[in-house]
């Protein structure tokens, strides 16, 4: 089915307004070198009728997490939705444009907006909080970004135990820039405090550092924190908003900005989007924050009030001013998110990140006990666990999939020095029944 609504007839009618006597003619003034010279390799047309059932045949191909039992982690994982989050999220009453232009107008959605940011910055321990990035991997890099500009500075050290999509999104950010992007190394699966004091000088920007790391390790973020500040260097710090339900906030560790994935608080795996950038900084970097910050005041009659407070990006400010060009928030992710955390709360996102790690740690214990080898057996973990398998990775990833398990995630591919471990994600989700599965799989 051709569903292009320009006629022929309209066609002629563009081309005689720009003075082109065919669409050939209208293309010759690009270069031969750059024109395709066959026609593109597409299927012929189909009526609407087959191309339903094309499409549905397609999508059959894919298999939800939902329909095995989900053991994958390294960034995104299988949480438990209570209902209120889809059922107040869809509501009609928060339906607006992708993005609040005339943000005032839309006062549920920027006071939706204020209380996600106040729950964020209580979250990861900081002063201000911006209204959402699209992801973690972006909210990082912008992370970086902001630090470099606030110092003047021109190096950015990266722990290598930083996920390493957020490290090539990094790297993408900084290309054209003059920055200095340098990898600090591991030992043990942990950032080497050594090679990071080697590193480090007068012109460091920013120390990155994730905790839980992407290899499931816990940093020692006050040692990181330590060396950064001596030179006068920013910390950031990756985390995980479920597990600070147990464990240290970034900001109580010395962490200046704090970045996460927030897919964790009410967001379904989905394919991997769209997800949420969470983005947390001390009071010092406040006009230096990209994206959106939704602020509280009153109206003419004295009635409480929201507003957008600090827009950056360049069509907000005059061009060169601007401290970033990220266009939007993620406004209904957000939402989740704001609905997700209050509905849980903290006591509730405490029994959630505690049943993680006891998950976690019974699965630790099972695979010692049936002769599997933990990688790292001695160091502390949250709810991810890297274990070392006698056979090939991806003969036990397939032979967990025909059991209806997703077994992990296979670190080989971007740690080759582990090319035979396997990053097991334990989530409050999973069963006893479904770890002791996973284990007779793996031994």
């Amino acid at each position: 089915m051709d569903y292009t609504q320009i006629t022929t007839a309209q066609r002629e009618e563009m081309l005689k307004a720009v003075g082109a006597a065919s669409i050939e003619d209208l293309l010759k003034q690009v270069p031969d070198q750059l024109r395709m010279k066959r026609p593109l390799d597409l299927p012929a047309a189909m009526d609407e009728l087959t191309l339903q059932q094309h499409l549905t045949d397609l999508s059959a191909r894919n298999t939800p997490a939902g329909e095995k039992v989900c053991f994958l982690g390294a960034g995104a994982y299988d949480h438990f939705i209570p209902a209120v989050v889809d059922s107040l999220s869809s509501k009609g009453e928060f339906v607006s444009a992708y993005t609040p232009y005339q943000a005032e107008a839309s006062q549920g959605s920027l006071q939706a907006f204020f209380e996600f940011q106040t729950m964020v910055c209580q979250l990861a321990g900081m002063d201000i909080a911006n209204a959402s990035l699209y992801e973690g991997a972006s909210a990082l890099a912008e992370a970086a970004l902001m630090a470099a500009a606030a110092s003047g500075k021109r190096q950015i050290l990266i722990s290598r135990a930083l996920s390493p999509d957020y490290r090539r999104v990094l790297q993408t950010y900084l290309f054209d820039l003059p920055a200095v992007y340098n990898e600090v190394a591991l030992k043990d699966g942990l950032t080497d405090l050594e090679d990071l004091k080697a590193k480090m000088s007068a012109d460091t920007a920013a120390v990155v550092v994730q905790s839980p790391n992407f290899l499931g390790l816990l940093e020692n973020v006050q040692a990181v924190a330590g060396i950064a500040h001596e030179q006068g260097a920013a910390v950031v710090q990756a985390f995980n908003p479920i597990s600070v339900g147990i464990m240290k906030r970034p900001g109580d560790q010395g962490a200046d900005i704090a970045v996460a994935e927030g897919q964790p608080l009410g967001m379904p795996l989905s394919f991997g989007g769209p997800y949420l950038g969470l983005f947390a900084a001390k009071q010092q970097f406040l006009r230096r924050m990209p994206g959106r910050l939704v602020g509280q005041t009153v109206d003419a009659e004295g009635r409480r009030a929201f507003c957008l407070t600090l827009q950056t990006r360049e069509q907000h400010i005059r061009r060169e001013k601007a401290t970033s060009n990220v266009c939007t928030n993620q406004g209904l992710m957000a939402l989740r998110a704001s609905i997700y955390m209050a509905a849980m709360g903290p006591q509730g996102l405490k029994q959630v990140a505690q049943l993680c790690h006891n998950k976690a740690a019974y699965f630790a214990a099972q695979a010692q006990a049936a002769g599997l080898k933990l990688k790292f057996s001695a160091k502390p973990f949250f709810n991810e666990v890297l274990v070392e398998l006698k056979r090939p990775v991806d003969e036990a990833q397939k032979r967990a999939s025909d059991e209806g398990i997703l077994a992990g995630y296979a670190v080989g591919k971007d740690y080759p020095d582990l090319n035979n471990c396997l990053l097991v994600a334990v989530t409050e989700t999973r069963t006893r029944a479904e770890i002791d599965g996973l284990i007779d799989v793996l031994k």
